[in-house]
Order: structure tokens, then C-alpha cells, then sequence
């Protein structure tokens, strides 16, 4: 039996490793040189919402439900209660987070966390860049990275085939079953295709057709962001896969656009006032935690001129602990000793970002400031309001950090069910085909966080577990 799999980040050497511990011969096909390789996995702390090694956090589930699709039809969704064998086939193409699918997802983090600490990765609850949080996230020592390193060399100790600097191109059919792959060194014959060769985020003609215009203010969050060119996601329209996520969204974590660094995040925005271009706040800049609210906060980043706003703080900041962690830039700030001067060297109109701070300083309210937790102090008939760490901004050195929204991955992919296997528009599995990771979708409206790894372990793993025919069918 021969497997070949597209791309070699989390969810592509998952795939591999475990299709060849199953017994298959496995061909990797990649895009990127050897030790550039491993996509966006290769830069990411990996963090993994999970309470304990065998167990997804509390909120997990319920998170993903609430942000499962649009507005689905009632009586899909009553289907969609039943056993998954009696849906019908519009249940099963639907475009939505499905209880299946997700179940299946919940099920086996656990057992794929296990499976990863076998072939030698360690996991910890290590420190994060949150400040403020709601959820428990577990990370592997030495993040994403040694994901990468320990898998590669696991699975090259189990007989996988890398094909660095090679590119996928299109599916070989036959009778309605995928019997391969076309290659940029030509095709390649195999009873089963794994594709996990990421979204869309490196390509900016899909970007503009999905996302929008505006989607010329994106970049990838990292650098192997840019490998990923969507071409897995259209190979699998094209032969009639069902798609699903939400083709025009992806996950926005706010960046300094200065920063050359993976994943240069500003995080520390609750505590100070977002403004644009033209010197106005725009957004409740505190309306919870920050890891559960900076996306929805970037994307209201993204939507201003120029996809542009700056973080203003002044020296309170200091009495934040640690704060500095939630800055990961590695430029400094832009520094002054008054409002005048930092507008000057920011660019912005002076008048109008003193009468902002103004405003907003008046507004603050006067209760006590408790850093690490949401404490309410908001301001007053401030129109947007801050909900919580509402304090004055009035005390040199004023500080400003630019920041616009990265894209750290495309939400559209492809309908996959429990085994991973892709699903075509009439609902049914397409034979020989599985998607895995960013290339298959499950995320729409706001992305349920540190589950983007997660995702691509299990349905990696679970994708070749069915390939070689070692899950039910």
C-alpha cells in the first residue's frame, strides 16, 4: 500500500509517521527545502487547548458550537442529532461544524498527545504571552519546532520518503477514485492522498477572492505562512469536494509590522488606547481577557484605513506585571515626553489624538486597577467604551507601537468527516482522498484558540489510520 502525503507541517507528518508505522510505503511530497520546511508548525509555540494530557479544556466543546457556521437550518441541524449514517446528504456536505466530526476531534486528543509523547516529544503548561486568561492551554517543550525535528526524524527512521522542493499540482482520478498525485517532478501512482499542505494564506490572488481587497494589509503570521498556496484546497474543489469554513475570514493576531521576528504579537493593548490613521479610537480595547478577545479586536484593526492602528501606553504600564511579555516585538517603541511630539513622529494629526486622549481620560473611571484579572474599570459615556484596566494616559514617557493584523491562517478548506476523509458535495467520501490541518476547515467566525495544532496531529494521525485501513470505515 502506498500513501502519499502533501506537506510536512503538524498534520502532514502525523499522517506520515503513523501511515508508516501502519505498514504503508509513504512518499512526503514538500514544497520547501529540508530545514525549512514544516510550514507554520515550524514557527509556533503550539500551544494546545487541553487541561491535562488526556483530557481537551472544559470549554472546548462548547466554544466550537458557538461558532459552528451561519445560520444553519433548523431541521439540518435536527439531523444532525441522529446517527451520522441517517443524515442525509445534504447533512453531510453542509458547510458547519459538525457534531461528528467534532466529537471525533475531542475524542482523540488525548490518545494523539499520547501517540506524539511516544515518539518522543514532552508536554508541559508552560508560560504563554497571555497576561490575562480564560482557558488552560498545554504546550510541547520546545514548540512547534521540535515538533517538526522529532517527527522528521521519526519518520525517517520509519522508511518515509521526503520529496523536498517538490510541489503539488493536481489529483489523478480514476472511476471516481483518487489514484494519485501530479507533481512539479511528475506523477506520482498511490492507493490513498493525504493532503495537509496548509491554507491559503501565502497566496495573495485567493486572498483577494475570499477575503477581500483590503486583504493586501495581510501577512502570514510567520514565515512558513507564505509556503502555503491554497493549491490542496483547489485540487479537491475542482474534483468536486464540499467546502467548509469560513472562506472569507482567518484567524488575525495583532503584529508589529516592523518586526521581521515569527509571530511578533502585541498583546498588551487592553491596557492602553488603540487609534488610526486619523487619531481615533475605534474599538473597546478591554472587553475581557486578551486571549479570548484579541481576535475580535484585530480584525476591528484590519477594517481601518491602511489595516493600521497604534497601541498608545505611557508609563503606568510599569505597573503591570511582567508586561513585557505580551510584547514581542523586537523593535522598541516610538517614544516622547508629550502627546504633540508623539503624534509628529507616529505621523497623526496632533489636535485630534490629544482632544482622543483627552476624551478618553476624562471618561476613566475610578475603582482599583487589578492587572491580571478583569476589574470592571470602565470607562464613562465614552462612545467606544473600555470595559476593564480603563486608567488615564498622562504620564511621560508616552509610548506607541504600530500594529496590524497578521494572518496566521485562511479558515476555508475542505468538508472532512471523522476519519478525515474528504466529503464531496453530494456527501459522500471520496475514495483514496483525506485532508488534514489547515486544509480542511472547520473554523468560522472567531477561531477557538490553540486548536490549530491539535487539529492537525488527530486528523493526521486519523486520516492515515483509516488510509491503511486501520480505523472502521
Amino acid at each position: 500500500m502506498h500513501t502519499i502525503v502533501v506537506g510536512s507541517g503538524i498534520a502532514g507528518l502525523s499522517a506520515a509517521l503513523t501511515a508508516a508505522q501502519s505498514g504503508a510505503q509513504v512518499t512526503l511530497i514538500e514544497r520547501a527545502s529540508e530545514g525549512e520546511h514544516g510550514g507554520n508548525t515550524r514557527y509556533t509555540e503550539a500551544y494546545l487547548r487541553m487541561k491535562s494530557m488526556d483530557e481537551v479544556a472544559d470549554d472546548f466543546v462548547d466554544h466550537f458550537m458557538a461558532n459552528a457556521g451561519g445560520y444553519t437550518d433548523p431541521a439540518i441541524e435536527q439531523e444532525m442529532v441522529r446517527a451520522y449514517e441517517d443524515w442525509s446528504p445534504l447533512a453531510r456536505s453542509q458547510s458547519v461544524v459538525d457534531p461528528e466530526m467534532l466529537g471525533a476531534f475531542a475524542d482523540h486528543a488525548g490518545p494523539t498527545l499520547r501517540w506524539l509523547e511516544a515518539a518522543g516529544l514532552r508536554f508541559d503548561f508552560l508560560p504563554t504571552a497571555f497576561i490575562t486568561t480564560t482557558t488552560t492551554r498545554l504546550l510541547p517543550v520546545g514548540g512547534g519546532l521540535a515538533m517538526v525535528e522529532v517527527l522528521t526524524g521519526a519518520c525517517k527512521a520509519a522508511g518515509v520518503e521526503f520529496r523536498f522542493e517538490t510541489t503539488a499540482r493536481g489529483l489523478i482520478t480514476r472511476d471516481g477514485r483518487v489514484c494519485g498525485l501530479e507533481t512539479s517532478a511528475g506523477p506520482i501512482a498511490a492507493d490513498s492522498v493525504i493532503l495537509a499542505c496548509g491554507g491559503f494564506e501565502g497566496n495573495p490572488e485567493m486572498l483577494a477572492r475570499y477575503v477581500g481587497a483590503q486583504a493586501i494589509n495581510l501577512r502570514p503570521v510567520a514565515r512558513g505562512g507564505h509556503y502555503n498556496k491554497g493549491e490542496g484546497i483547489r485540487m479537491a474543489l475542482d474534483i468536486g469536494a464540499a467546502p467548509n469554513g469560513d472562506f472569507g475570514s482567518y484567524h488575525a493576531e495583532p503584529i508589529d509590522p516592523r518586526s521581521g521576528l515569527a509571530e511578533p504579537a502585541i498583546f498588551t493593548f487592553p491596557y492602553g488606547i488603540l487609534v488610526n490613521r486619523e487619531g481615533l479610537r475605534f474599538t473597546d480595547e478591554a472587553p475581557g481577557t486578551v486571549d479570548a478577545h484579541y481576535e475580535n479586536v484585530t480584525r476591528r484593526i484590519f477594517e481601518q484605513r491602511g489595516g493600521i492602528a497604534w497601541l498608545i501606553l505611557d508609563a503606568r504600564i510599569d505597573d503591570v506585571p511582567n508586561w513585557q511579555k505580551g510584547s514581542r516585538t523586537d523593535q522598541p517603541p516610538v517614544k516622547a515626553d508629550s502627546i504633540a511630539a508623539l503624534a509628529a513622529a507616529l505621523g497623526l494629526p496632533a489636535d485630534t489624538l490629544s482632544e482622543t486622549l483627552a476624551r478618553y481620560n476624562a471618561a476613566c473611571g475610578t475603582g482599583a486597577f487589578r492587572p491580571l484579572e478583569r476589574d470592571g474599570l470602565a470607562t464613562t459615556g465614552l462612545t467606544p467604551p473600555k470595559s476593564n484596566w480603563a486608567r488615564p494616559i498622562d504620564r511621560a514617557p508616552f509610548m506607541a507601537w504600530p500594529v496590524i493584523s497578521a494572518n496566521v491562517f485562511t479558515f476555508g478548506g475542505l468538508k472532512v468527516d471523522r476519519h478525515a476523509r474528504v466529503i464531496d458535495q453530494d456527501g459522500r467520501p471520496i475514495p483514496g482522498l483525506y485532508a488534514a490541518g489547515e486544509t480542511m476547515g472547520i473554523y468560522y467566525r472567531t477561531y477557538t484558540g490553540s486548536t490549530s495544532v491539535l487539529r492537525g496531529a488527530v486528523f493526521g494521525r486519523q486520516a492515515a489510520l483509516h488510509a491503511t485501513g486501520l480505523a472502521p470505515s
